[in-house]
């Protein structure tokens, strides 16, 4: 399987325009309990195609974007270009190559379950001001909410090549505790992505745990996929609706 730096490379179009955006209420959440402000400087580690990165920006806060995958990357630079706030960082979680007490907030967002917790919470000691704060955010897909995300859930155990091992949801307490050093707190909002067929088919090959462009059980896959949109479809769009989960505390 490839590393989890190069994993997304060749999803990175479909990641763009199909992969969920985060709801404002998240930046209500984090107004209430964190005090964000709009002159706060961020880290998005992880920060991918600039999805999370958009959000905040939109915020009004500078936002260096942490992202070692070079085609993801290019990705945010491209589509963020208009930001004159947004810095673009070829580094890791592990090893961001910022500044020492240089960023209010350090947010993860659809990332943390690929890093090292340990050497990650040291790093954001190492980046946040005295008394900053560390944000973990993931689009949670519900799994048995709906016959289609039933359905939709059962494609993905069917097909998905690392699909147990690799999704967020393993991300236990011990692994959360490691990161903050003390136990976070977490609140949610609710999220809804409406999606076409071909919007449907583009979400699902944004995941790196479904077969790629080449491997034979791809048409089958796609096939089952039509079969489910066309049972479930109202209107000519399913709807996967989330939870976007929101951990934040400070770093112990």
């Amino acid at each position: 399987m490839p590393s989890p730096t190069d994993r997304f490379s060749d999803r990175v179009e479909n990641y763009v325009r199909y992969r969920p955006s985060y709801p404002a209420a998240v930046l209500d959440v984090l107004r209430e309990e964190i005090g964000l402000t709009p002159d706060w400087s961020i880290a998005d580690v992880g920060s991918g195609t600039g999805i999370s990165a958009a959000l905040l920006l939109d915020n009004g806060n500078e936002v260096f974007a942490v992202e070692p995958n070079g085609p993801m990357r290019a990705a945010a630079e491209k589509l963020l270009a208009p930001y004159p706030k947004f810095h673009a960082v070829d580094g890791t979680a592990e090893a961001t190559t910022l500044d020492a007490r240089s960023v209010d907030a350090v947010v993860a967002a659809q990332a943390f379950h690929w890093f090292d917790p340990a050497a990650f919470g040291g790093e954001c000691r190492r980046i946040l001001k005295p008394n900053g704060w560390a944000v973990l955010l993931w689009n949670a897909r519900r799994l048995d909410a709906t016959p289609f995300l039933r359905g939709y859930e059962e494609l993905l155990q069917k097909y998905g090549t690392d699909y147990a091992r690799v999704r967020h949801e393993n991300v236990d307490e011990s692994r959360l505790d490691c990161f903050f050093g003390t136990s976070a707190r977490r609140r949610s909002v609710e999220n809804f992505q409406p999606l076409t067929l071909d919007g449907l088919r583009g979400r699902l090959l944004s995941s790196s745990y479904v077969p790629a462009d080449g491997d034979p059980s791809q048409a089958a896959m796609l096939s089952e996929l039509d079969d489910l949109f066309a049972r479930e479809q109202t209107n000519g769009q399913v709807v996967i609706e989330y939870d976007t989960e929101i951990y934040f505390g400070q770093i112990a």
